[in-house]
């Protein structure tokens, strides 16, 4: 009974209350409700996802062979019987250079995906090898006061998830550090709150791109004459531009809303302006920074992929479009993946940033 407990705590605090019903299942005896649950939670959304796959494969079947077809009346209008049924053989053999490029099926997604993951140990192999290659050359150019010499090959798929990763966590403590403490002292005053209310609902809605367009005028200024990563720095700081709007508004709107009753015990206690807002404010305003830093940090993720287009990033960005210009017959199957990947991650970020508020706020409500 305690280990059942403890597992749907766990659950809860990590928002898969999906689960419930597998743990009710298997770390107890199962009541009617339990199987009842397990059935509506669990089997019916597997079911589900049996029926996506079943409607993407028959909607890739139809658009092949519609796409097939057109292949092969074009062959047959444009050089005769013989040349059609030749595209015919081709296509039916499977030969790589006539296969109809259209919407790819479960199974050649799968394929592609396999296919960057052994892409991806053949690059660390040659990091490996070339690290290990150049690290007396290294040794002895670091020691005189120059750059090492580094690594410059293409990076694998995996590479760029992490790069997108990473600027999208950095994208996300500056909208942080940003957003939370002007959110804090526009909360706090009325008339901070309506002279600010109109650059917030203006800056607001800007589109990405605009925002990119000006970090990059003043990242290039600012780092003509530097070695550092500007592609890095543009995207960071476009994704923290981009985002930062939620956890303002939503710390800004926490702050205001405190009970006036808490305000007023500070008072009794004679607590100095930082202990008031540390002690009671922010704790009392969490649960509606959190929801702001949630939004904020799927708007990041959501923006990123654009903003690393643009800004040629190696990320999952570069990666789409690179893999959209390449035209090659898996390259479709390789942004299925991408899409794929896209969406389990900004699921899993979610997921985390859930956690960590039931974690320290003070309402622990079940993630949907």
């Amino acid at each position: 009974m305690k280990q059942s407990i403890t597992l749907n705590k766990i659950t809860q605090l990590m928002g898969f209350g999906f689960l419930k019903p597998i743990t009710a299942l298997f770390t107890g005896k199962p009541q009617k409700e339990d199987v009842v649950n397990f059935l509506k939670k669990i089997i019916v959304p597997l079911l589900s996802i049996l029926l996506f796959l079943g409607v993407w494969q028959g909607g890739s079947t139809a658009l092949f062979n519609k796409e097939a077809n057109f292949k092969i009346e074009k062959a047959l209008a444009d050089q005769g019987q013989a040349a059609a049924d030749e595209m015919k053989a081709c296509i039916a053999s499977g030969e790589i250079s006539c296969q109809p490029n259209t919407l790819p099926s479960p199974s050649q997604v799968w394929a592609s995906f396999k296919t960057l993951l052994e892409d991806h140990k053949v690059i660390s192999a040659d990091k490996l090898a070339f690290k290990e290659k150049t690290a007396a050359m290294n040794e002895k150019r670091v020691a005189a006061g120059k750059e090492p010499i580094t690594y410059t090959g293409r990076p694998s798929f995996v590479d760029q998830i992490f790069t997108s990763l990473k600027t999208v966590f950095a994208g996300f403590l500056l909208a942080l550090v940003i957003a939370v403490p002007i959110g804090v002292v526009i909360g706090l005053s009325t008339t901070l709150r309506s002279s600010f209310n109109w650059l917030i609902q203006i800056f607001k809605p800007v589109s990405p791109v605009v925002w990119l367009l000006l970090v990059f005028m003043i990242v290039k200024t600012l780092t003509k004459d530097s070695n550092s990563d500007s592609a890095f720095i543009i995207s960071f700081i476009s994704v923290g531009l981009c985002s930062m709007w939620a956890t303002l508004v939503n710390t800004a709107m926490g702050v205001s809303s405190v009970d006036k009753d808490y305000i007023n015990v500070a008072k009794v206690l004679k607590l100095g302006p930082m202990q008031k807002v540390f002690k009671v404010i922010l704790p009392s305003s969490l649960p509606l920074i959190f929801t702001g830093l949630r939004i904020t940090l799927s708007v990041a993720w959501m923006v990123l992929i654009a903003i690393e287009l643009l800004a040629q990033s190696p990320g999952l960005g570069s990666f789409v479009w690179e893999e959209f210009q390449n035209g090659a017959i898996d390259s479709n199957s390789k942004i299925i993946v991408a899409m794929f990947i896209i969406g389990i991650i900004g699921f899993l970020l979610d997921r985390i940033m859930l956690t960590i508020q039931n974690m320290v706020s003070f309402n622990k409500n079940e993630g949907v």
